[in-house]
């Protein structure tokens, strides 16, 4: 997979802000995406080494907008832990 497909965009909430102390970031990524290759994304983009990488899937719920019922997108984020010491100036100034 192509490395600037990986990253769709960084999840910033509460609760992604509190992982932050603990060197976690949090991450919108490709629903194709290996763990692999999440990891050698944040690594060439951000140049910081990632000492693990967990994912999680949710799935898209079914709305209703008058008779038409749809299913929103399934999405996919990675939560990637840093080397000790090490920090994205992404999220510093958020």
């Amino acid at each position: 997979m192509n490395i600037t497909d990986v990253l769709k965009a960084p999840v910033v909430t509460e609760k992604s802000t509190v992982l932050q102390e603990g060197g976690k970031y949090v991450f919108k990524v490709d629903l194709r995406a290996s763990k692999i290759d999440i990891a050698r994304a944040i690594e060439k983009v951000f140049n910081v080494h990632v000492k693990s990488v967990n994912t999680l899937k949710t799935h898209g719920k079914m709305k209703t907008y008058g008779r038409n019922r749809f299913k929103q997108p399934d999405t996919k984020k990675a939560i990637v832990t840093l080397a000790s010491g090490e920090s994205i100036q992404l999220f510093e100034g958020a």
